[in-house]
C-alpha cells in the first residue's frame, strides 16, 4: 500500500505544479495584454491632447501698439501699410503711440506687402529719434509712457502667443442714456425700489461693472432683485452720453464763454452745464485733457487756467461757481487775450498737448475777429466756433464781421465749427465736440515742425552750376519743400538767386500754396555769372528773413558748388545773430570750411556736402529729420 500511494502522491503534486503554471501563463498573457491596451489608449489620449496648429491675428495698419494689451504677440500686417498717414514715432524702439504695422515697415522687419511680425513692449523712452527708412519718416518724440520693439515673426521656443489680441478700449462709467425727447441738462433723480415689479429688471453683469447701463423708454429702469440688498438705487440721467478716458486725448482746452448781457441769465446756465457736461465726458486728468476758461463781454477775464483743476469734480464745482459779467461780445479782443495769456508755461501749458480754444457766442460777435484769429492759428492754437441761435437773414445786416466763423477757425472744412439753432439743444453736441476735440490727427494748427516755419532757399546761379544742373537743384528746392505744410498761416517758403548779384525770386507773402509754389520754381530762370555768397546771405537776411513773422521759426537752406569770391564769415553770423537757423548744403567744388561756417551750429547737424548734383535728393530725408528733432527738442507755444 505504501508503495502504491507514493507514486499517486507525486502524480497529484506534478499536476497541481503544471495547473500552476497554466495560471500564471495565463496572468502574464492577460497583464501584456492589458499593457497593450494601455499604451494604445496612451497613444491615443496623446494624440487628441496634441496642441492645436497656431493662428495668428491680424491686424490694420492704423492699428497703433497702445491699444493692444498683450506684452508679447504675433500678428500678420496687410498690404499697404508704407503710407505717411500711418504714424511713427521713433527709430528701432518705437513709442507704442506708433502704427505698429507702420513701424514693422520702417524697421525692415517687413515691406509694403505685409507680413508677420513679433510685437514686444518695453519700457517707455524720454526721448524718441525720428528717421526716414525703407520709405517712411518716422518722427520724433520726447516721451512717451510705453515702447515696443519689431523683430521677424517667428515663434520662441517655449513661449505661446495669443491667437486673438485683447484690445483696450475708453473707459465709460455707468451712466443712463436718455432718448431723444429728453428735456436738456434736466437732473432727474429715478429712486429704483428693489421691492419686486413686473416691470423692472437691470441687469449689470458682474465681469463688467464699468459698463454702461442704457434706460428703455420705459422711465423706470428695470432691477434684477435677486442679488441685490433692500437699499435704494439712485440713478442720475447724463445727457451728455459716457465719459471718454483715453490716454490719446492730451490737449490743453481754453473755452472762452459768452458773458454778454445778450445771453441772459437763463441761457448762461444752460452754458455752464455745457461746460461740466463736457468735463464729465473728456474726464480731466494731469495724463490726459486739460480745461480753463476765459469769460468774455465788453474785456476778457480768465476764470481759471489749466493747472488750476485737474479733475472733473473739481472743475465742474468750479464752473458752478462763475457769475455772468455782462457787456457786448467782443469776441477778437478774448481771441486776443487767449494768444498772448493763455497758453503760457505759467498758466500749466504743457508744450506736448495740442492747444484748442473753443469760443461759444451767442448770435454773432460786436468786433471784427479775422485779425486776432490769423495770430491765434500761427501760434499753433486750434481754433473752435459753436454759434448759438446765429443770424438769421434779415438780421444779417446787423453783422459786423459777415462769414466770420470760415475767417476764424483752423480750417474751413467744417470740421472746426457748429451751428446750434437753439441753446435748448447745445446739448447735443457735446459728443461731437469732444470727439473731433480728442482726434489729435487733425488738429492741424497745432505747431510742428513742418507747419510753423519761414524757409527761405538761397541758391548759387553761378557760372559753374550750369544749365543742367540748376535744373537739378531746383528739383531738390521742389523736393524739400513739398515736405512742408504749405499756407500762409503754415510754412512759408522764399526763394534768393545769386551770382555777383543777388535776385529774390519770391518772398514769403507770394505763394498761399503748395502747388502755387512747385509751379513758381519750375519757372525760376537760371542767371549765371560768378559766386559772392557772402553778399546773398545778407541780401536774403534783409530782403527775405526781414518780412518774416515773430512766431515763425526761421530757416535758411543754402546751396552752392564752389568757394565764395566774397567773405562769408560776418554774414553768417549776421544771420546767426537773427535767430535764422542756417543750413549749408555743398556740391563738387563747395569749400568745406566756408560750410561749416555758414551752418548753424553744431555744424555735423546743419551741414550737409554731395559729390554731385545728381545725389542732392539724398539729403533731402536727413535735413527734414534734423529739422524735426531740433523742433521737438525745444519749448513750444
Amino acid at each position: 500500500m505504501v508503495l502504491l500511494f507514493l507514486p499517486l502522491q507525486g502524480a497529484i503534486l506534478i499536476f497541481m505544479g503544471i495547473a500552476v503554471l497554466a495560471m500564471k501563463a495565463s496572468v502574464i498573457e492577460m497583464f501584456l495584454v492589458l499593457l497593450l491596451i494601455g499604451t494604445s489608449g496612451s497613444k491615443e489620449v496623446t494624440k487628441k491632447s496634441k496642441k492645436p496648429k497656431f493662428s495668428v491675428p491680424q491686424i490694420n495698419c492704423d492699428v497703433k501698439a497702445g491699444k493692444i494689451i498683450n506684452p508679447e504677440f504675433i500678428a500678420k500686417c496687410p498690404a499697404g501699410c508704407q503710407d505717411p498717414k500711418y504714424h511713427v514715432y521713433g527709430t528701432d524702439i518705437y513709442a507704442s503711440y506708433s502704427s505698429v504695422c507702420g513701424a514693422a515697415v520702417h524697421s525692415g522687419v517687413i515691406d509694403n506687402s505685409g507680413g508677420k511680425i513679433l510685437v514686444r513692449k518695453v519700457a517707455g523712452q524720454s526721448g524718441y529719434k525720428g528717421s526716414y527708412s525703407n520709405g517712411i519718416r518716422s518722427l520724433s518724440l520726447p516721451r512717451w509712457r510705453e515702447s515696443f520693439i519689431i523683430s521677424e515673426g517667428k515663434q520662441k521656443r517655449g513661449m505661446t502667443y495669443p491667437s486673438t489680441l485683447e484690445y483696450s478700449s475708453p473707459r465709460s462709467s455707468v451712466v443712463a442714456k436718455t432718448d431723444e425727447t429728453t428735456k436738456p441738462y434736466q437732473k432727474s433723480e429715478i429712486l429704483v425700489s428693489t421691492t419686486p415689479l413686473p416691470t423692472m429688471t437691470i441687469r449689470v453683469p458682474a465681469t463688467t461693472p464699468a459698463e454702461a447701463v442704457s434706460t428703455s423708454p420705459n422711465p423706470w429702469t428695470p432691477l434684477d432683485t435677486t442679488t441685490m440688498s433692500t437699499s435704494t438705487i439712485t440713478v442720475r440721467l447724463q445727457p451728455a452720453g459716457h465719459r471718454i478716458r483715453d490716454m490719446d486725448c492730451k490737449v490743453d482746452l481754453s473755452f472762452l464763454i459768452d458773458g454778454s448781457w445778450s445771453i441772459g441769465k437763463r441761457r448762461f446756465r444752460i452754458q455752464k452745464q455745457f461746460l461740466k457736461d463736457i468735463s464729465q465726458a473728456l474726464d480731466m486728468g494731469p495724463a490726459g485733457p486739460l480745461l480753463g476758461i476765459v469769460q468774455y463781454g465788453n474785456d476778457p477775464s480768465m476764470e481759471f487756467n489749466l493747472k488750476t483743476h485737474v479733475d472733473s469734480k473739481d472743475l465742474k464745482a468750479a464752473i458752478e461757481k462763475i457769475s455772468q459779467k455782462g457787456g457786448l461780445s467782443n469776441v477778437g479782443r478774448a481771441l486776443s487775450f487767449v494768444t498772448k495769456n493763455f497758453f503760457s508755461n505759467a498758466n500749466g501749458n504743457r508744450g506736448g498737448a495740442p492747444n484748442v480754444a473753443i469760443v461759444m457766442v451767442d448770435g454773432w460777435p460786436t468786433d471784427k475777429v479775422e485779425e486776432a484769429s490769423r495770430l491765434a492759428r500761427e501760434s499753433g492754437i486750434n481754433i473752435f466756433f459753436i454759434t448759438i441761435e446765429g443770424a438769421v437773414e434779415n438780421e444779417k445786416q446787423n453783422v459786423i464781421e459777415p462769414n466770420f466763423v470760415n475767417k476764424a477757425v483752423c480750417r474751413q472744412n467744417g470740421f472746426y465749427s457748429f451751428n446750434v439753432p437753439s441753446w435748448f439743444s447745445l446739448h447735443k453736441i457735446v459728443q461731437p465736440l469732444v470727439k473731433r476735440v480728442c482726434d489729435t490727427n487733425r488738429l492741424a494748427c497745432s505747431k510742428t515742425c513742418l507747419n510753423s516755419a519761414d524757409v527761405g532757399f538761397v541758391i548759387d546761379g553761378s557760372s559753374s552750376v550750369g544749365t543742367g544742373n540748376f535744373r537739378t537743384l531746383l528739383q531738390f528746392v521742389a523736393n524739400l519743400s513739398k515736405e512742408f505744410e504749405i499756407s500762409d498761416t503754415d510754412t512759408r517758403i522764399g526763394a534768393v538767386q545769386y551770382t555777383y548779384e543777388q535776385r529774390l525770386e519770391f518772398g514769403f507773402d507770394k505763394y498761399g500754396t503748395k502747388q502755387d509754389l512747385l509751379n513758381a520754381i519750375k519757372r525760376v530762370n537760371y542767371w549765371s555769372g560768378g559766386t559772392s555768397t557772402g553778399a546773398a546771405i545778407s541780401y536774403a537776411l534783409e530782403h527775405l528773413f526781414g518780412k518774416s513773422k515773430t512766431n515763425k521759426r526761421k530757416l535758411m537752406v543754402l546751396i552752392t558748388d564752389g568757394r565764395s569770391y566774397d567773405d562769408v564769415r560776418v554774414p553768417a553770423m549776421a544771420a546767426h545773430q537773427n535767430g535764422v537757423i542756417t543750413y549749408s548744403i555743398g556740391i563738387a567744388w563747395a569749400a568745406q570750411d566756408e560750410l561749416e561756417v555758414i551752418a548753424t551750429h553744431p555744424t555735423k547737424d546743419h551741414s550737409f556736402f554731395v559729390d554731385e548734383f545728381d545725389d542732392l535728393y539724398k539729403v533731402v530725408p536727413k535735413i527734414i529729420q534734423n529739422i524735426c528733432t531740433e523742433f521737438n527738442s525745444q519749448p513750444r507755444n
